[in-house]
């Protein structure tokens, strides 16, 4: 159980890391996100937010600032996801 621990809060160090962005907009979404949601999002929306952060922030930025909408079902809904907490 301390392997798991430890592995799980590696991933999530590793996964802080790559949401530190060029951009502190996007730093500002994508931290409290991880510390807030990560946990309880499903194994797909992991792998899926993980794909996210593959992405360049240019094109990032005009999808979270709503200037353009992202073409792939699954980042755009990971983006709403996203959106939808800040805004609680």
């Amino acid at each position: 159980m301390t392997v798991d621990m430890n592995s799980s809060a590696k991933e999530k160090a590793k996964l802080k890391w790559a949401c530190r962005r060029g951009m502190l907009e996007l730093d500002v979404l994508f931290m409290p996100f991880v510390d807030e949601a990560w946990e309880q999002l499903s194994e797909d929306n992991k792998q899926i937010f993980e794909r996210l952060l593959t992405c360049q922030d240019p094109e990032l930025f005009a999808w979270f600032m709503g200037h353009e909408e992202c073409e792939d079902s699954e980042l755009r809904s990971m983006v709403e996801l996203i959106l939808n907490r800040v805004k609680v």
